[in-house]
């Protein structure tokens, strides 16, 4: 072996070190600075929802979906750029496993739900029936379900009888909107003036008689057909999830692993060549810095 391949396997080694470490500190910066502003709307968001909110509840409340989203990735890939600094054992293995346990739950989630799919559909459709109860009093809910129903010409959660829940369409209930369902329920050409009583007297019909003045299909089932058909597009989706959560766990095992070998060669080379001792680390654990 050449006098020199010691010293370029010393550089290659230092230099796989650097690229690894200046990786991870770019990957968990980013997801960093992307939680903190999810955190920053979400949290505008809430004020601005507590404004004109009258009705105490959080269902699907897009600000409260958000704060939550941004605390996890703020706090999460604060530990992985604090680790990556450091070059703390304690806090990349940390990072790594919580990283991975994330990916699984969000895997073993999907999974589950296309098992047990009939029940998966049972419980959005018992959600979206809860709030169209309360449709009028939640503006958050109002504005999702209004512009689902819009865009994927549905009606309801499991069909167009679901409106019977809210107090204002229920068929026994005063005034003109009784046995209606909401304007974006209906049918209409974009070229149509907006009749919000469209569709008036529809609940109590049978769907052969309403289906050219609304949309009879639930939301439920037309936002799956949608998938299924536009399925490159949820195959994106799921990679843009699940793809980054799986390259920062291999990113950082990779780096573990160089830093755990970095240590052991600094200590093999302090026994080796009887360098002063170096202090003593036995009750440091796993939270050992890289040794400057």
């Amino acid at each position: 072996m050449a006098a020199g391949d010691p010293e370029q396997a010393r550089y290659c080694g230092r230099l796989s070190y650097l690229c690894l470490k200046l990786s991870l500190i770019t990957y968990s910066t980013t997801f960093w600075v992307i939680g903190a502003l999810v955190l920053a709307v979400g949290i505008y968001a809430e004020i601005e929802r507590q404004k004109y909110k009258t009705l105490e509840s959080a269902f699907l409340a897009p600000a409260i979906i958000l704060i939550l989203l941004g605390i996890v990735m703020f706090l999460v890939s604060f530990v992985g750029v604090l680790a990556s600094l450091r070059d703390n054992l304690c806090l990349l293995q940390a990072f790594m496993y919580i990283l991975g346990i994330c990916l699984l739950i969000e895997l073993t989630g999907g999974v589950v739900a296309l098992i047990f799919r009939n029940q998966t559909i049972k419980f959005l459709n018992d959600n979206i029936r809860r709030g169209i109860e309360n449709y009028y009093d939640d503006l958050d809910f109002k504005n999702i379900m209004d512009s689902v129903q819009k865009q994927f010409k549905c009606c309801g959660g499991e069909d167009y009888r679901d409106w019977s829940q809210n107090v204002y369409h229920n068929c026994e209930a005063p005034g003109p909107l009784a046995c209606g369902v909401p304007y974006t329920c209906c049918i209409r050409n974009k070229t149509d003036i907006i009749n919000t009583m469209c569709g008036y007297k529809t609940i109590d019909q049978e769907r052969l008689s309403v289906q050219h003045v609304i949309h009879v299909r639930g939301c439920t089932n037309a936002v799956l057909i949608w998938f299924l058909d536009n399925y490159s597009i949820m195959a994106g989706v799921l990679l843009g999830i699940l793809l980054p959560q799986f390259l920062g766990v291999l990113l950082t095992l990779l780096y573990v692993t160089r830093v755990e070998d970095i240590i052991s060669e600094h200590k093999l080379g302090q026994s080796l060549f009887g360098a002063a001792p170096a202090p003593d680390l036995a009750g440091a654990g796993c939270c050992m810095c890289y040794p400057g």
